[in-house]
């Protein structure tokens, strides 16, 4: 049997060994003054929809630090749809906002809307995903490394299997960056072990329902369990999915196939604590307080980077009870 073997430059391999605890992340802004925290800002969010527990508590943790600051927040649900987005982003700019945050549905064709917020000196912040798209167009990013959650996923999957496993994965919404990568993250760590092999991949859409739907496909066209060693999806609302589809199948999850996914949402946290998951990298849906700050920051004229990173964790059974205690 290989031995695992994971290579030094890969410095943040040992998350998964330390006890897990929450992580908060910091915007390195000026510091901004009490008047200018207080400004009567209007603010356009543009958000993709609500396809998962992850996203409803995105957009609840948006609003209601809107709420506090006493923004006018306008907010738009896409619905999935990019062209819905592009409307809201020309919307919001016709009604000369303070600036727009904007949670992009995928990752290609936006240049020419965020030229237009950029003529109208409107500050786009991007949220928890990218775009594929000149970064003079928008003001900054804040969002997780998505390899870096692929690559700490494999890396577990790894280290638990040895470096001998035969994967099943569902992948997010086709287009997104999150999806992309994700995947190109936790490729990218298998390649080091030639007896790490993903046997079948397809989008679930980011839902519940699709990650149990293609997961039923994986199994029958696997003839069940007994070729699969361990399921990664891309996030935890499809691997919910997909544990409900191997329960009607009479497979038991983490028993007969292991369970790795992204997000941290406290459903996932429940099916740990019931055996039912192994293991879940924390997503921080609290994106609100940086993507403001950003905006204030760029109205006093201060430099701020381009990609504020807001990574997690990653999650075992042995806390999975008390997280779940304290995220229901």
């Amino acid at each position: 049997m290989q031995a695992l073997s994971i290579r030094p430059s890969l410095p943040w391999l040992g998350a998964f060994k330390r006890k897990a605890m929450l992580t908060t992340f910091s915007v390195l802004l000026p510091v901004l003054s009490g008047s200018a925290m207080a400004a009567d800002l209007t603010i356009g969010f543009s958000q993709i929809g609500s396809e998962s527990g992850w996203r409803t508590s995105e957009t609840a943790s948006i609003k209601a630090e809107a709420e506090s600051r006493g923004y006018n927040l306008k907010f738009s649900d896409a619905q999935q749809k990019q062209e819905n987005q592009i409307k809201a982003v020309r919307s919001y700019i016709a009604q000369g906002v303070d600036g727009i945050l904007l949670a992009p549905v995928v990752e290609t064709g936006w240049d020419q809307v965020l030229k237009e917020a950029k003529r109208a000196q409107i500050p786009v912040v991007l949220i928890d995903r990218g775009v594929a798209a000149d970064p003079s167009l928008y003001l900054t990013k804040i969002a997780s490394d998505f390899k870096e959650e692929g690559a700490l996923a494999a890396s577990w999957l790894a280290a638990k299997t040895n470096g001998r496993c035969n994967i099943v994965e569902l992948q997010g919404s086709v287009g997104s960056s999150a999806a992309i990568d994700r995947k190109a993250g936790f490729d990218s760590l298998i390649s080091n072990f030639p007896n790490m092999t993903i046997i079948r991949s397809q989008s679930g859409s980011f839902t519940r329902a699709g990650g149990k739907e293609v997961m039923e496909s994986f199994l029958k066209g696997e003839g069940g369990a007994k070729n699969i060693c361990a399921l990664f999806a891309h996030n935890d609302d499809m691997a919910l999915g997909a544990i409900l589809a191997m329960k009607e199948a009479g497979i038991k999850p983490v028993k007969d196939i292991l369970v790795v996914s992204i997000d941290g949402v406290p459903d996932i946290f429940k099916a740990m604590a019931d055996g039912e998951a192994n293991a879940t990298i924390e997503l921080n849906p609290h994106l609100g307080g940086p993507a403001f700050d950003a905006i204030l920051a760029s109205q006093k004229g201060a430099k701020v980077d381009k990609w504020v990173k807001a990574n997690g964790p990653l999650y075992l059974p042995d806390t999975a009870a008390a997280e779940y205690a304290k995220r229901k």
